[in-house]
């Protein structure tokens, strides 16, 4: 008689949902504001402005909720209280019209928007540590919940118009909280508020600081794309419907790059795996400086599964690597104050005004010369480390 499988627990159901929905929401404001600013009248020097000012309040907001939820021992309070000021904030965003007021509420908006995804590694990360369970079952389903929410509100945009964006949005976020609420908290009970004085040598050793800054400069890249992609699209003739089939093609090509990095990963270090990756980068993107078709661009998305799929996998295992369990929220944060701060503020200025002074396609090139560099500084801090001097004391 055959044995049947071990039932998932309730926790990991719930964490898997949350993953998902979550990412919805992370797909309405990559894929779906801009075009809502642009159908509210805004300008795209004005978009860019309103991404950048998002990202500059998530430099501080990173760093204060990691270090709340380190401090206080919760992942599972902090990500309550975050979806839920998204909402209040969200609520009123969608309800005004001039843009200074819209600058303060984006602000606002981003301050708890932008620690999401630390936080939910963060979870993940603790749920899975002491155990046989993988990072990747869990935050695969982000992919599959981000690539549903592209391609099907899309259509409905196509069909409904900008107009739905606010509902889609709305929606997206009470479905989250309440999966928010019914997440369970990893912390150990047993365990001690972190002593921080232990913390800052680890971030400040130079080849993390180096380290660092190759990320800074790829995720600058990475986050011109995420920024500017509808508006590209839109450019180029494209209708909504393209924008999401575009977007649906970069999450769903991940999904099979997580499992093999998830099972096979182990075997080749961090460092030349962001190399290749910061290669596949420049080419995707010097590639999408030629595009006249849009539908061109559904294509060169799919190099997403290897550019995307290895460095967020990478980078996070490398994080893992140098920082100790008891700092986990708070080395997630510093990840997200480069990938989501730092990155997120730089690409939607200097993208903003290469796009509006030049013209999309002098981004995308920008955003290629970028890559290669993080390229050559990835081998370089690889062949530094792994000569006779050595590393600060963690896999490379």
């Amino acid at each position: 008689m055959r044995s049947k499988a071990p039932a998932i627990p309730r926790e990991d159901i719930m964490l898997r949902g949350f993953s998902f929905s979550f990412f919805t929401m992370v797909a309405i404001i990559s894929s779906y504001f801009p075009l809502y600013f642009q159908y509210k009248g805004y300008s795209t020097v004005q978009i860019g402005l309103l991404y950048s000012v998002g990202p500059l309040i998530g430099i501080v907001s990173n760093l204060f909720w990691g270090i709340m939820s380190d401090k206080y021992q919760t992942v599972k309070k902090v990500l309550v209280l975050l979806v839920l000021g998204q909402l209040l904030v969200a609520f009123f965003m969608f309800r005004i019209d001039g843009f200074a007021l819209l600058m303060v509420l984006m602000a606002a908006f981003f301050f708890f928007q932008q620690p999401m995804t630390s936080m939910n590694d963060s979870l993940i990360l603790l749920t899975v540590s002491g155990t046989k369970k993988s990072y990747a079952s869990f935050r695969v389903w982000g992919s599959i919940g981000f690539a549903t929410a592209a391609l099907v509100f899309g259509e409905l945009l196509r069909h409904y118009g900008a107009g739905l964006t606010p509902t889609l949005a709305l929606g997206s976020l009470g479905l989250t909280l309440v999966l928010a609420s019914l997440l369970r908290d990893a912390r150990d009970p047993q365990f001690k508020p972190p002593d921080f004085s232990g913390f800052l040598p680890i971030i400040t050793s130079r080849s993390f600081l180096a380290f660092l800054i190759m990320l800074l400069i790829v995720s600058i890249a990475h986050r011109m794309n995420d920024g500017f992609l509808a508006l590209y699209l839109k450019s180029l003739g494209a209708s909504p419907s393209i924008v999401g089939w575009s977007w649906m093609a970069s999450a769903v090509s991940e999904i099979p790059v997580f499992f093999l990095l998830s099972k096979y990963g182990h075997r080749y270090k961090e460092l030349p795996l962001l190399a290749l990756c910061s290669l596949v980068y420049g080419v995707r993107f010097l590639l999408m400086t030629f595009v006249e078709n849009p539908l061109w661009v559904i294509l060169i998305q799919m190099m997403h599964s290897v550019s995307f799929g290895i460095f967020l996998f990478t980078a996070i295992r490398y994080i893992q690597n140098a920082i100790p369990d008891q700092y986990r929220s708070s080395g997630q944060a510093v990840f997200a104050m480069i990938w989501a701060g730092l990155a997120g503020l730089l690409s939607g200025t200097i993208g903003g005004w290469v796009f509006n002074t030049w013209s999309p396609h002098a981004m995308y090139g920008t955003a290629s010369a970028l890559a290669f560099v993080a390229l050559i500084g990835f081998l370089a801090l690889h062949a530094r480390q792994s000569g006779p001097a050595g590393s600060d004391g963690f896999q490379s």
